[in-house]
């Protein structure tokens, strides 16, 4: 085995799910594994695993340049995850904007030789479809996390070349499945309120599910194979509705007597929306539904052209209906979950 791979790793944001599964990943191939929390406290997901635990915060540069000191790849999976704040600019674009930033000059600093940068699916062009990477960046500056996801790519491709790091940008869609901790991800929470009979009508709103070890799979490949520069779709080939995911679910657990949700015209899913906002701005709890969801995503097909990541880097995820099979059994065996 070559010994290049033997070098240290560091894997930020690694308590999230994308970022525990990839810790999880690296250490079944061997490489020793840094991983970086914001909250030291939050732990419990590293208790049968042999890795160094340390804290550190993307809006704290000088947290980083300590994390990443000896380290040959860093794995950029941290940043602000969500799709709702009550101040959205500060809470995630100005976030996610600034520990881009703070982590790609901490590397510099720190000697990293190579970063896979962890942008998201938010960062491509949806005007011809399928979409792929060529097509270039979201012309939709709607949302908050959407455009730190553009933005937030495109500065690190420029700080990378300035500072002469390698960088690798992946771009994962909906992840589900592998191990999972509470609170579970945006992705994971469609299939909670499904399974909880939450889901009310027919959003026509579509995700693009892939598995989150297949995408961990697809990090390390892009670590290994990817060409600097370069960003590559870790997602399936087909989306699939949040109505479709339900007769899945209908389908896998009868007894659960799954309603699927009925269609109603656009004024209707604006109206109910507009009402779980106002709701969300009295609870601080983030809404099911808002307004700019529907705006945004109801009817807009995510389907990709994964060919560049299937033959430049050997990325072959498990087919959605599979993934979605997996993760629903994963939450039904893990109550605790839902």
């Amino acid at each position: 085995m070559d010994m290049t791979s033997k070098k240290l790793a560091l894997v930020s944001g690694a308590n999230g799910h994308l970022g525990n599964n990839l810790v999880r990943l690296l250490l079944q191939k061997g490489i020793p594994v840094r991983a970086s929390v914001r909250n030291i406290k939050n732990k419990d997901c590293f208790k049968d695993l042999d890795c160094e635990v340390v804290q550190a915060d993307i809006t704290d540069k000088a947290s980083f340049k300590a994390a990443l000191q000896a380290v040959d790849t860093f794995y950029a999976v941290g940043a602000a995850f969500k799709l709702w704040a009550k101040d959205p600019k500060k809470e995630i674009y100005d976030v996610n904007i600034q520990g881009t930033r703070n982590t790609i000059e901490a590397a510099a600093a720190a000697g990293v030789k190579r970063i896979v940068y962890v942008s998201s699916i938010a960062a491509l062009n949806y005007t011809h479809l399928p979409t792929k990477e060529s097509n270039g960046y979201n012309p939709d500056r709607r949302d908050m996390y959407y455009n730190s996801k553009n933005d937030g790519e495109k500065l690190a491709f420029q700080l990378a070349e300035e500072h002469g790091i390698e960088l690798v940008a992946v771009m994962p869609g909906a992840m589900i499945g592998g191990e999972a901790f509470a609170p579970l991800n945006v992705s994971y929470n469609v299939l909670k309120l499904i399974l909880n009979k939450q889901i009310p009508v027919d959003t026509n709103i579509t995700l693009n599910w892939v598995d989150v070890k297949d995408v961990a799979e697809g990090c390390y490949l892009a670590a290994q194979k990817g060409r600097p520069g370069q960003r590559y779709i870790l997602a399936n080939e087909k989306c699939m509705t949040i109505t479709d995911t339900t007769k899945l679910a209908q389908e896998f657990y009868p007894e659960l007597k799954l309603k699927i949700p009925g269609a109603v015209p656009k004024f209707m899913l604006y109206a109910i929306a507009g009402v779980m906002e106002i709701s969300a701005r009295i609870s601080g709890k983030p809404p099911v539904l808002t307004t700019k969801d529907i705006a945004m995503f109801s009817g807009l097909q995510q389907d990709f052209d994964i060919s560049r990541s299937r033959n430049e880097l050997g990325f072959n995820p498990k087919n959605n209906r599979q993934v979605v099979k997996e993760a629903l059994a994963y939450l039904m065996t893990h109550k605790e979950l839902l």
